[in-house]
């Protein structure tokens, strides 16, 4: 297929609609019939690879947008999978990947997007969060405690989060996305939609695989005893903070080379619509490269005669 992105056709539309009601139980973690095989998969992904590099090239040049690209999910969904394998054929003088974790003594003497604007991608540039402004309506929603470092006039106790809080919250996100939007920045959020049962069977693979063991810490183990409360989070966010210009998309990540497809052909078709173009050269500026070429030319003709001599 010539145009990589055309597989989103055949893939689905994963995004979540402004306005409609949804929960994570709508989208599945996995589809039985996926309409193509795994090699199929992978062997399309390297294509896409490729084509994300010429468009990367383009975008570069141009010089009018960036990309702003967010990744959040449960423990083990792949998001580091998804960055390493989609991204890999992209300059890397032309990414910043930010992981975010807990927010350190420094960010926490600012607003919590403060870190994240610090973070952001100039023109030509791919900024990718692994995990994001988004984790303070997540895991502080689910562990209010955490909102308390924030050190919030009129919060003086969990009991002073009220639904107007998280509204009002809701409300600084989408703000903020627009202003970026506004500006130029393409903006893509991706969940990672994985199920209970994939994620301890990859859980129980990092203990007892060694050279995976570091990729496991009990704290994820904890925070799965949570896992109502955060798809609570989830529906909550969705239903908050997908806009035209700050789309979601629920991704199945129960398979990670469908997970990689979906995700690049996404990336794809967004940058694909920008009508992405390299400058005009003007006649002046034409003019001038045919100065530098003679001048060149010239050169060469120049050092012949000195060697002659």
């Amino acid at each position: 297929m010539a145009d990589f992105s055309q597989i989103l056709e055949l893939l689905g539309d994963f995004s979540v609609q402004e306005g409609k009601v949804v929960s994570l139980k709508d989208y599945p973690a996995d589809f039985p019939n996926k309409g193509l095989a795994k090699e199929e998969g992978e062997q399309l992904l390297q294509l896409g690879i490729q084509q994300l590099a010429a468009l990367q090239d383009k975008f570069y040049a141009d010089k009018r947008y960036s990309f702003l690209i967010v990744f959040q999910a449960m423990d083990a969904a792949g998001k580091d999978s998804v960055i390493k394998h989609v991204m890999k054929g992209l300059n890397p003088q032309g990414v910043r990947v930010n992981s975010f974790k807990a927010p350190s003594s420094l960010e926490l003497q600012h607003d919590y997007l403060w870190r994240h604007y610090l973070a952001l991608p100039a023109k030509g540039e791919f900024g990718i969060f692994n995990r994001s402004h988004y984790e303070n309506v997540l895991v502080t929603k689910v562990h209010p405690e955490y909102i308390m470092k924030e050190c919030i006039p009129g919060i003086q106790s969990v009991k002073d989060i009220s639904p107007e809080f998280w509204a009002r919250r809701y409300k600084q996100i989408n703000h903020f996305e627009k202003t970026l939007s506004d500006n130029g920045t393409v903006i893509l959020k991706f969940i990672l939609h994985v199920s209970k049962k994939e994620q301890k069977k990859r859980f129980l693979e990092r203990i007892d695989n060694p050279a995976k063991n570091w990729k496991f810490s009990t704290s994820d183990l904890e925070e799965r005893k949570y896992w109502k409360e955060y798809r609570s989070a989830y529906d909550e966010m969705l239903n908050n903070t997908s806009k035209p210009g700050a789309p979601w998309y629920v991704i199945p990540a129960d398979d990670k080379w469908y997970t990689r497809l979906a995700v690049a052909a996404i990336i794809a078709k967004a940058m694909e619509n920008l009508g992405l173009k390299y400058p005009t050269v003007t006649s002046e500026m034409n003019a001038q490269l045919q100065q530098a070429k003679l001048a060149l030319i010239n050169e060469n003709a120049n050092g012949d005669r000195d060697k002659a001599k």
